[in-house]
């Protein structure tokens, strides 16, 4: 028999069972558009980063206090070390590194409650320079960057973010002018900046709020920096900058006490976890797709019980056991190929209605992987039917009841 008569008969057979059809079918499309989603939700996720990351650029080196390695099991624990930076750690690395690095600024951060005639909100406080904007490259929606004479000054002045902007005054209300209390303290809001999302290091941008150095040394009584930010003139000076910038800091301390980092490390050992997280998903979600490879072997297996007088009949007028084989196993192929189409269809849709709320991208890979996978599935578990069917006794199978 030609493949396309196999094709039809097979066809034949899944329409005469629709119901039984569509329930064999079930575990299969629940299975590639579990795939298809969860991947897409961690290859957006990845996605999102990757652009985070470039919005800060790509020529920044990060001078984090302590030994800091991404690739252990717990490097935020790391993080939590002393800072023993100075101030003229800054300079220095300016100077030693003239025509590579273009800027060179400190940073320090503590939590901080702020308030606004009965509205609180807590976000993540950081005292700056006015050349850190610039090298992280914040927007400022409304107002003003902090100055270099807010910093001489230590003025209470405060450029808010963009989410703790709204929680106390409101999504559309621009706040500059308004004075606002952090710890207790009165602030003027010169200040609003656009929503970026997250990104660099630590939590979302968007939830911080930004003093002067010199106004957050006073009042959180912490004189020394815990982060230096280095900019170079372009990308391809990153890797000297970095080097410049070690070799300043080992001057005065000792290598564990301080950690370098290019930008495009950190990027890297993002995505790498972010990868391993994304594999994992869909791995989790392929063991949906083993259970309905094994609801289709079940009906297969009753189909062929359903249907021996017919296997019976059609070797008694001279069908072989291979072509039995092939009828049942294209059947269980048919129905694995049209519950993986479904499904990615499904798929892809749930992951542009949840791209309404977060980042999803429905990638290449993860639709070949979830349609190759499920026709492994129909051919694996059709197999064992089919072979039961194609060695039925046609005298035996014409007697079945």
């Amino acid at each position: 028999m030609a493949i396309l008569e196999f094709i039809k008969l097979s066809l034949t057979a899944i329409k005469t069972n629709k119901i039984r059809s569509l329930l064999t079918m079930l575990g299969i499309i629940i299975g590639v558009a579990s795939v298809i989603l969860l991947v897409s939700i961690g290859s957006g996720l990845q996605s999102f980063v990757t652009q985070q990351f470039a919005a800060l650029g790509s020529n920044t080196v990060y001078i984090m206090p302590g030994k800091i390695d991404l690739k252990s099991g717990n490097p935020g624990q790391q993080m939590l070390s002393i800072s023993k930076f100075e101030l003229s750690d800054v300079g220095d690395i300016l100077r030693n590194g003239a025509g590579i690095i273009k800027e060179v600024t400190p940073a320090s951060a503590t939590n901080g409650l702020l308030t606004y005639k009965g509205e609180t909100t807590s976000s993540e406080t950081v005292g700056i320079w006015e050349n850190y904007f610039s090298i992280q490259n914040f927007p400022i929606r409304k107002g003003k960057n902090i100055s270099q004479a807010d910093v001489e000054r230590a003025r209470k002045a405060i450029v808010l973010g963009s989410k703790p902007a709204e929680d106390l005054f409101g999504k559309d209300v621009n706040p500059v002018g308004k004075f606002v209390t952090l710890n207790n303290i009165r602030f003027e809001v010169i200040g609003w900046l656009e929503s970026k999302g997250g990104g660099g290091l630590g939590a979302s941008i968007d939830n911080h709020v930004f003093i002067p150095l010199t106004t957050f040394s006073r009042q959180f009584n912490q004189s020394k920096p815990y982060m230096i930010l280095v900019q170079t003139f372009n990308a391809d000076q990153v890797s000297d900058a970095a080097s410049i910038a070690k070799k300043t800091m080992l001057r005065r301390l000792k290598d564990d006490e301080f950690t370098v980092m290019e930008q495009k490390e950190l990027l890297n050992t993002i995505n790498q976890f972010l990868s391993v997280i994304t594999v994992a998903l869909g791995g989790i979600a392929s063991i949906s797709l083993l259970v309905g490879g094994i609801g289709i072997m079940n009906i297969m297996l009753v189909s062929v019980t359903e249907r021996t007088r017919e296997i019976g009949l059609r070797k008694a007028v001279g069908a072989t056991p291979n072509e039995i084989l092939f009828q049942f196993l294209i059947e269980a192929i048919i129905l694995s190929l049209v519950g993986g189409a479904i499904g990615i269809f499904l798929g892809a849709l749930g992951s542009m209605a949840l791209g309404n709320f977060i980042e999803t991208s429905v990638t290449p890979w993860s639709i070949m992987l979830s349609f190759g996978f499920s026709s492994i599935v129909g051919i694996i578990f059709g197999i064992t039917p089919a072979i039961r069917a194609s060695k039925l006794d046609p005298i035996e199978a014409l007697r079945y009841e």
